[in-house]
């Protein structure tokens, strides 16, 4: 299952999906084991190239979830396990049969100093002794520096290049709390894709400033070739980067090359949402409900016209569906097509009529339906 060592450079891109690791890591989502399996396979149908299971050393649900993560979808994509570079971490990782791991150690200052009360030697020392630790036992390695972006550039490609002396197959770069801008990551990318050769760079964007996303990409642009994502972008804090926006802005505004099955992005955000207890935000691009709505005049009329006027890409695309809307920014046509749709036909005067009953309704506050458009027009027509 190892990446291709020649295609650093190809137009091919990974997506690691974590939502069950790091997603779950958000307060108030805790899966069941059955829902981790049934969010597992969703990814599988989806067309994820990784999915990062959980970290078996956290707890024995974690432990028990990941195997059987693994035992039900192993066979069809790569199930990965995070592990904190230890040997016991390590050693539930190979407990639970996986063939890949994810292992990290913080290299920020702040973390070695705070968190770990470690010297920087003593963290190039545990790279090197949990990389090649993980190796000898046969294991697809990726490497992550935790807190990357916060850590003195220097330290931070000693790091990277201690893993791969180790026996890193890939390296991932976290903005663990989100502190990059688009411009200052693509520069940092670069750098790691220059030290790390033949390895893949993997870039693990966090929301803090809402800049995942572009983050996301921007590293993708530098050379990295996967991507860490969940579904809807749930995790800590303001979560990570959403699978949905960075395979969409990688496909449509960047055209690369991805495995993702995206007319089921929309499916597969409605079964996490459920699953997890955390509503899918009305605004959210690609799979929110207003993504490919439309009210105002103009912008119904164009939609109706040629949907691309105001759909950089269709609902059907992303499994998505297109909403026409009624309320005081309203006009004729979106009017029209609506009662149409509802099998009723009304000459222009009278659409005229029913458009201004909508509007004095909606500016007092009402939210109005296409049934409650259905009932003033078959009203007029009765009068």
């Amino acid at each position: 299952m190892e990446w291709c060592k020649g295609c650093v450079f190809s137009n091919k891109v990974r997506i690691l999906d974590t939502t069950l690791r790091d997603g779950e890591q958000a307060p108030g989502i805790d899966f069941t084991v059955e829902q981790k399996v049934r969010i597992a396979n969703q990814l599988v149908k989806l067309g994820v190239d990784v999915i990062e299971a959980g970290f078996p050393a956290s707890s024995e649900g974690d432990f028990i979830a990941t195997k059987k993560i693994l035992e039900e979808v192993g066979d069809k994509t790569e199930v990965i396990g995070l592990a904190r570079a230890n040997k016991n971490d390590i050693d539930k990782v190979i407990e639970a049969g996986l063939s890949s791991i994810h292992v990290f150690i913080a290299t920020s200052e702040i973390h070695m100093k705070y968190k770990l009360k470690m010297t920087r030697e003593e963290v190039l020392d545990r790279i090197y002794e949990s990389v090649s630790y993980a190796k000898s036992h046969g294991l697809i390695v990726e490497f992550s520096p935790e807190d990357a972006t916060r850590s003195e550039e220097d330290f931070l490609l000693t790091a990277i290049k201690t893993a791969i002396q180790a026996g890193a197959d890939r390296i991932n770069i976290p903005d663990t709390v989100g502190v990059m801008t688009p411009f200052t990551f693509y520069d940092l990318i670069k750098k790691v894709v220059n030290v790390a050769g033949d390895k893949i760079v993997s870039v693990h964007c966090h929301n803090d400033f809402g800049l995942a996303t572009a983050n996301s990409i921007a590293g993708v642009a530098a050379g990295a070739r996967q991507v860490h994502v969940t579904v809807n972008g749930i995790g800590e804090r303001a979560g990570n980067a959403s699978l949905e926006e960075v395979v969409m802005a990688l496909k449509k505004l960047m055209h690369y090359d991805l495995n993702i099955k995206t007319w089921l992005l929309y499916e597969t955000s409605k079964l996490v949402s459920e699953l997890s207890g955390i509503p899918i935000p009305y605004f959210k691009a690609i799979v929110g409900e207003n993504a490919f709505g439309h009210e105002a005049g103009i912008h119904v009329h164009g939609v109706i016209e040629n949907p691309a006027t105001y759909e950089p890409i269709s609902p059907e695309e992303v499994g998505n569906f297109r909403r026409l809307a009624l309320g005081k920014h309203s006009g004729i046509h979106g009017l029209k097509k609506i009662l149409e749709d509802q099998g009723i036909h009304l000459d222009d005067n009278k659409l005229r009529i029913v458009l201004m009953e909508i509007k004095k309704k909606a500016e007092s506050g009402e939210k109005i339906s296409a049934e409650d458009a259905r009932n003033i027009a078959i009203k007029l027509l009765n009068s």
